[in-house]
C-alpha cells in the first residue's frame, strides 16, 4: 500500500474520531472531548495535507469525505443509538461505490 493511502486512511480515522468526540462533547461543555476533538481534527487535516502531495485534491477530499460519512454514521447508530433509514444506507452504499470506482477505475487517482 502506497505510504499516500496510509496517511488518508489514518487522516479519516482521526477525523472519524473527532467528530465522535464533538457528539460526545455536548456543545464543547465538557472538556476531555472537547480536547480529543481539537487533536483528532488537527492531526487529520496535518496527515489529509502530507496526502496531497500525491493525489489530487478532489480524489483525496472525496474519499476522506466520503468514508468519514459512512464511518460517523455507523458511530452514530452504534455507540449514540441514532436511526439510519433505508434510504440513508442506500445513499452510502452509493458513496462507498464511488469510492470504489474512483479507486479502482480512475487514472487520476495515485497507485
Amino acid at each position: 500500500m502506497p505510504k499516500s493511502y496510509l496517511f488518508l486512511i489514518l487522516a479519516i480515522l482521526a477525523e472519524t474520531i473527532g467528530t465522535s468526540a464533538l457528539q460526545a462533547s455536548q456543545q464543547f461543555t465538557r472538556l476531555l472531548p472537547s480536547v480529543v476533538v481539537v487533536v483528532a481534527y488537527a492531526l487529520s487535516f496535518y496527515l489529509l495535507a502530507l496526502v496531497l502531495r500525491t493525489i489530487p485534491v478532489g480524489i483525496a477530499y472525496a474519499i476522506w469525505s466520503g468514508l468519514g460519512i459512512v464511518f460517523i454514521a455507523l458511530i452514530g447508530w452504534w455507540v449514540f443509538g441514532q436511526r439510519i433509514d433505508l434510504p440513508a444506507v442506500l445513499g452510502m452504499g452509493m458513496i462507498v461505490l464511488g469510492i470504489l470506482v474512483i479507486h479502482l477505475f480512475s487514472k487520476s487517482a495515485a497507485h
